[in-house]
C-alpha cells in the first residue's frame, strides 16, 4: 500500500507541470501494453504453420508425385497431375538403407538439394529415396507384374545366362517369355521344395527365392 501511495503522490505533483504530464501518463500506458513486447508483436509477421500433407516435407509418406520424362514433381494427391504415392521414405541410398515394401512399383532417388530448391523451408532436402506406388494400374510391383525394385513370391523371371535372371511379366506381355516362377521365399536353399529348379536372390528376411519352370 505504501508503494502505491508514493506513486500516486508523484503523479499528482507531476500533474502540476504540463510539460511533464505527458511523460507520466506515457510511462503508465507503456507498462500496460506497449514496451518491447508490443513492438515485437507489430513488427514480426508470424510464419504460417505447416500441416501434414502436401508440402510439409518433400515427398513424405502418403504424399504424391507427378510423372515426368526426366524428373518428378511433388503435387497434391487430389491434383489431376498426381500419378504415384509415397509408401515409404528412407534416408541415404538404396544400397545402404532398408529395402522398399514388397509391392513398390518404382523408386525415386532424391539427391541433396540446396535451400533455393527446398520444399519445406527448413534449409535443405536430405539425400534419400522414396518408394512409390502408382495411383492407378498397372502395378509392376505386384506379384507377376514384371517390374518393381524387388523380386517377390509370385514373380516370373527369365535366364540371362552366367547365373543371372531378370524379371518379366508372368502373362507374357513384358516382351520376354517367363521361364521360371518364384513360388516360395526361404532363409536357405536347403529349405526350398524338391521341385525347385532355380534359386533367385530376393533380399530381406527371406533372401532365397525358390523358382520352378513355367
Amino acid at each position: 500500500m505504501r508503494e502505491r501511495g508514493s506513486v500516486g503522490v508523484v503523479c499528482a505533483l507531476l500533474a502540476l507541470l504540463a510539460a511533464l504530464l505527458t511523460g507520466c501518463s506515457g510511462a503508465t500506458s507503456g507498462t500496460g501494453g506497449g514496451g518491447e513486447d508490443g513492438r515485437l508483436g507489430g513488427a514480426v509477421t508470424p510464419s504460417p504453420t505447416r500441416t501434414s500433407g502436401y508440402g510439409a516435407v518433400f515427398l513424405a509418406v502418403d504424399e504424391c508425385s507427378s510423372f515426368g520424362t526426366t524428373s518428378f514433381t511433388e503435387v497434391a494427391c487430389t491434383s489431376e497431375r498426381a500419378a504415384a504415392r509415397v509408401v515409404a521414405r528412407r534416408d541415404g541410398t538404396t544400397g545402404d538403407g532398408p529395402p522398399c515394401p514388397a509391392t513398390t512399383d518404382f523408386v525415386l532417388h532424391i539427391s541433396a538439394q540446396s535451400p533455393a530448391s527446398d520444399e519445406d523451408g527448413d534449409g535443405a532436402v536430405a539425400q534419400g529415396y522414396a518408394c512409390m506406388r502408382n495411383l492407378q494400374p498397372p502395378h509392376p510391383g505386384d506379384p507377376g507384374g514384371g517390374g518393381g525394385p524387388r523380386t517377390i513370391v509370385g514373380d516370373c523371371v527369365y535366364d540371362l545366362g552366367e547365373g543371372k535372371v531378370r524379371e518379366t511379366a508372368c502373362d507374357g506381355k513384358g516382351g520376354k517369355k517367363p521361364e521360371y516362377k518364384v513360388t516360395k521365399a526361404v532363409g536357405k536353399r536347403a529349405q526350398c521344395p524338391l521341385s525347385t529348379a532355380l534359386y533367385v536372390q530376393l533380399g530381406g528376411e527371406q533372401p532365397v527365392g525358390c523358382a520352378r519352370p513355367v
